[in-house]
C-alpha cells in the first residue's frame, strides 16, 4: 500500500497531538501554517509547504489542526481540491458551517471525519464496550466531569470564534453522553459566570442535562479553571444492574457496584496506557482513509455534538429546555449555504 500523504493545516497546540502519530505510523507528513510550521516541522520531522495550495497538491489527507472559526473554511478548500479530512473538534464553529462541510464531502465522495478524541480513552471506551455488553444493564443516569486550567490563547474566550466551554470542551462529554445512551429529545444547561457582550468569562463553569430518548438522563459539566488548576475528568454509568465509575484524580480509577458477583475482571484499564489515544485515534482514522473499515466517530456524530451544543447554549439564552430532534439536523433540503 503506497505511503499516506498527510498535510497539517496548523501549528499550535493540537497539532502536537497530531503531527507525531501521523509520523510513528509512516505518513509523510507536510505543514502549512501561518505561524510555527518550520519549529514543528523541526520537532517531528515534516516538510514545510509554502502556501495552501501547495500543501492541497502534494497530500492525500489533509489534518485540520486550527483554530475553529476556520474549520469551514479548511476543510472546504480540502474537499474542493478532492481530498479527504480529519478535523480537530469541533467539525464546524456553528451547525451550518458542519453542514456545508457535509454536503460538499457528499457531493465530492471523499471521507471527513472529527477528531473526537474521548472515544479512544481507553477508559471510555472499555466502558461504552461494557455497557453495550449489558454490564449495567440499561442505562439510567450518567454523569461527566471535565475540567482544568483554562485555555492560554485569547480566542478561546471569543464566542464568536470558539463557541466557549459547552462547544470547545464540554462536547467531549456530550458526544460521549450520546455515544452510550443513544440519541436526546431535550437538552437544558446553565453557565455561570455568564457570557457577556461576546466574551467568556476566564474562570467559569457550566452544566448541561440531557434527556434521552431512552428515558436516561445525563448530567454533564464543564470548568475552564485558574492557571495550576488540576486537569482531570470523571464519569458515573449507572443502570438498573449497577455502576462504572473513574476519576482520573482517584488513585483508586475504578469502583464497581454490579448486581452480580460472579464478574471479577475490571472493565476499566489502568489509568496509564502505553499508547496515547491520539494514536489510537489517529491510526483508525488512517486505516479508513485506506480503505479499511469506517472508524468509531462518523462524520454525522461531529455534526450533531454540534448541534447538542448549540441547544446547550439556546437554553442559556432563554433560560428554557430545548426540544431536540436528531432526524431534523441531519435533514437536507439542499445545499447548504
Amino acid at each position: 500500500m503506497p505511503k499516506l500523504r498527510v498535510g497539517i493545516i496548523g501549528a499550535g497546540g493540537i497539532s502536537h497531538s497530531h503531527a507525531p502519530h501521523w509520523v510513528a505510523l509512516g505518513a509523510d507528513v507536510s505543514v502549512y501554517a501561518l505561524a510555527g510550521a518550520e519549529e514543528l516541522a523541526e520537532r517531528y520531522g515534516l516538510t514545510v509547504t509554502a502556501t495552501l495550495d501547495q500543501l492541497l497538491q502534494t497530500s492525500d489527507v489533509i489534518d485540520i489542526c486550527t483554530p475553529t472559526v476556520t474549520h469551514r473554511e479548511c476543510a472546504l478548500a480540502a474537499i474542493g481540491a478532492g481530498k479527504s479530512v480529519l478535523c480537530e473538534k469541533p467539525l464546524g464553529r456553528t451547525l451550518v458551517d458542519a453542514k456545508a462541510i457535509s454536503a460538499a464531502a457528499l457531493a465530492a465522495n471523499v471521507q471527513v471525519y472529527p477528531a473526537h478524541v474521548v472515544r479512544f480513552f481507553p477508559e471510555y471506551a472499555t466502558m461504552h464496550a461494557a455497557v453495550e455488553e449489558g454490564v449495567i444493564g440499561k442505562p439510567a443516569v450518567l454523569r461527566f466531569s471535565r475540567g482544568g486550567a483554562g485555555a492560554t490563547s485569547d480566542w478561546f474566550f471569543n464566542d464568536a470564534e470558539s463557541g466557549g466551554l459547552i462547544l470547545d470542551q464540554m462536547i467531549h462529554d456530550i458526544d460521549q453522553a450520546r455515544w452510550i445512551a443513544g440519541e436526546v429529545v431535550q437538552v437544558y444547561a446553565v453557565q455561570n459566570p455568564p457570557t457577556v457582550n461576546g466574551r467568556i468569562p476566564r474562570n467559569v463553569i457550566a452544566h448541561v442535562t440531557l434527556t434521552h430518548v431512552s428515558g436516561a438522563i445525563s448530567h454533564i459539566q464543564g470548568i475552564w479553571g485558574p492557571p495550576g488548576m488540576d486537569f482531570c475528568t470523571s464519569f458515573e454509568v449507572a443502570g438498573d444492574a449497577g455502576t462504572l465509575r473513574y476519576d482520573s484524580s482517584a488513585a483508586d480509577t475504578l469502583v464497581e457496584n454490579l448486581s452480580s458477583g460472579e464478574t471479577a475482571a475490571s472493565y476499566l484499564p489502568p489509568a496509564s496506557v502505553d499508547e496515547s489515544p491520539y494514536l489510537i485515534e489517529i491510526r483508525e482514522f488512517a486505516n479508513a482513509f485506506q480503505g479499511g473499515p469506517a472508524p468509531r466517530v462518523s462524520l454525522e456524530d461531529g455534526i450533531i455534538a454540534i448541534a447538542l451544543a448549540e441547544a446547550a447554549q439556546e437554553s442559556i439564552a432563554t433560560r428554557s429546555s430545548i426540544e431536540f430532534d436528531t432526524a431534523a439536523v441531519l435533514a437536507t433540503t439542499g445545499p447548504v449555504p
